[in-house]
């Protein structure tokens, strides 16, 4: 079956760094896109950003670009995201999502989270002084 753990998350200061991991297993890992999304305490499940398949292509939200870093490792099943310049408001639940689709040019078709079918438990990130 199809399992996504991620893991990485933690406390942080401001301006600090992180980075996430999601391990996958149960499916062909290099076939399918895959994104970030995160909810932070009363508000909605947010994405944050996606990569293709083959990691060719990338996508950010405009509230973490040029800040966060999305990669991947396909000879690994392994999913990143890299934090830098954290900042409070970056505080939430972060979680990893399977794509339906292996790549889709457009950031817009990244963000719809009807696109996804799978996500792990979620990590943590607690960004504070």
């Amino acid at each position: 079956q199809v399992q996504l753990v991620e893991s990485g998350g933690g406390l942080a200061q401001p301006g600090g760094s992180l980075r996430l991991s999601c391990a996958a297993s149960g499916f062909t890992f290099s076939s399918y896109a895959m994104s970030w999304a995160r909810q932070a305490p009363g508000k909605g499940l947010e994405w944050v950003s996606g990569i293709y398949s083959d990691g060719s292509d990338t996508y950010y939200a405009d509230s973490v670009k040029g800040r966060f870093t999305i990669s991947r490792d396909n000879a690994k099943n392994t999913l990143y995201l890299q934090m830098n310049s954290l900042k409070p408001e970056d505080t939430a639940l972060y979680y990893c999502a399977k794509g339906t689709f292996s790549s889709y040019s457009g950031s817009y078709y990244y963000a719809n989270l009807g696109n996804y079918d799978y996500w792990g438990q979620g990590t943590q990130v607690t960004v504070s002084s």
